[in-house]
């Protein structure tokens, strides 16, 4: 081979291997550079919980878009431009969600509250809702029957040590007698069980669990309005999601017009957690 003949092939050799790093490194064509891209075309796929509780979704079906989260993704799917019939439920664990890897669902909505740790992980739209503190009593008792915050002076209320309960009851219900605090949730539920508190403030997702899964008769008594807040809940998405920016572009507008409140009215309301005035 002539000298001439050797370097035109050196060159093309050169120029093959170029070809091969950019393609094994992904460039700005890949995959990766794009994002991660939906399950199914043209589909949007959302998974919750297995099961899913009230008021986020009904009778553990989304598909039917009865209870908060389940009102909420549909909302969003048509922000995005997806008719009801491109929305497909899939299920998930809680952990699994938030866990490194791969994922067979685009959005996921189970009350997640957005924190730096997670984000390592899994991509987070904005928030859809900020979680409030809410008076649970057992039934039959005069807090239960409480409809405003001045029929909670008089009451004795619990809540647990390091949260934010006690700071907002007392901002907000500002009782005549010393509010009482114990070491966790469990505990000042075991006390409202024995009757050495008439009512306990917990977080709102907090309230329908021990409403729902620790008391035999509870009742959430309502929700306490405070400046302060409390967690906010978001869509995980798949870490790199190319749909990340568009699903919050969505739950912002969401937002802006009103709807995330009508649909927190309507549902969280009526699942017996009326804002106490």
């Amino acid at each position: 081979m002539s000298r001439t003949s050797r370097l035109v092939a050196a060159a093309a050799a050169g120029a093959a291997a170029l070809l091969a790093l950019t393609a094994c490194t992904g460039g700005a064509s890949s995959d990766e550079a794009a994002g991660v891209g939906p399950v199914t075309e043209g589909k949007l796929t959302i998974a919750t919980g297995e099961p899913a509780y009230a008021p986020w979704v009904i009778d553990d079906a989304p598909e039917s878009g009865e209870g908060f989260e389940a009102a909420v993704a549909y909302a969003v799917a048509e922000e995005m431009g997806y008719a009801e019939g491109d929305v497909v439920w899939v299920r998930s664990s809680f952990d699994s969600a938030i866990a490194p890897g791969p994922k067979d669902w685009d959005l996921n909505i189970q009350q997640f509250s957005v924190s730096e740790e997670r984000k390592q992980a899994v991509d987070f739209s904005s928030a859809y809702y900020e979680t409030t503190q809410a008076v649970v009593a057992a039934g039959g008792t005069p807090a239960a029957d409480a409809k405003s915050i001045a029929d909670l002076k008089d009451t004795v209320i619990g809540v647990a040590s390091g949260t934010t309960s006690l700071k907002i009851a007392e901002e907000v219900i500002a009782p005549n007698q010393q509010i009482q605090v114990f070491n966790s949730v469990d505990d000042t539920v075991a006390a409202l069980q024995n009757g050495t508190i008439d009512a306990l403030v917990t977080d709102l997702p907090g309230a329908f669990y021990v409403r729902d899964a620790q008391l035999d008769d509870g009742v959430i008594v309502g929700q306490l309005e405070s400046v302060q807040g409390g967690d906010e809940f978001a869509f995980v998405l798949p870490k790199g999601s190319s749909l990340t920016a568009e699903v919050t572009a969505a739950v912002d507008a969401l937002r802006e017009n009103g709807t995330l409140d009508e649909l927190a009215a309507e549902w969280i309301a009526d699942q017996g957690a009326p804002v106490l005035k």
